[in-house]
């Protein structure tokens, strides 16, 4: 590719361990896509709940605390759409509806619960940074305050 010459939309850098550390952080970067929407809140708690067993829609809003009918729709639709849920229509009257984890899923799964651990493993510390900081910050405006700022 010459000097100056963009990529594709959608074509992202390698991964190569050391085009890995260098992320496209274009918005149409289909990497940069897709983890916008496995890390997004609802679709965290949606994969950690199917990884123990199918549910119904039903199940799923009851289960995921806060969550509007209208976003689990979206979400389990963009979740089936990137092939990591499975939705199952059985023919009754009212229709019933399971969503279970693909095998993709399931991988995926494993990849957040490492995340999940290492939170655990350091809410301690981030918590006592968290805390300095408020202080530190607190300082500073008190310290501008009084400087007539």
């Amino acid at each position: 590719m010459e000097d100056g010459t963009s990529r594709a939309p959608g074509q992202c850098t390698g991964t190569d361990e050391d085009e890995a550390r260098q992320w496209d952080v274009r918005a149409d970067c289909d990497v940069r896509q897709i983890l916008d929407r496995v890390a997004d809140k609802w679709s965290l708690l949606v994969i950690a709940l199917l990884d123990r067993r199918t549910m119904r829609f039903s199940e799923l809003r009851r289960t995921v605390d806060g969550v509007s009918q209208r976003m689990l729709t979206v979400t389990l639709r963009h979740l089936e759409r990137d092939g990591l849920i499975n939705r199952t229509v059985y023919p009754t009257v009212p229709p019933r509806v399971e969503y279970a984890l693909t095998p993709l899923g399931i991988s995926l799964h494993e990849v957040i619960k490492s995340l999940v651990l290492w939170t655990e493993d350091h809410q301690q510390e981030i918590s006592t940074a968290r805390s300095a900081y408020d202080v530190r910050t607190a300082e500073e405006e008190h310290r501008l305050q009084a400087a007539g700022h």
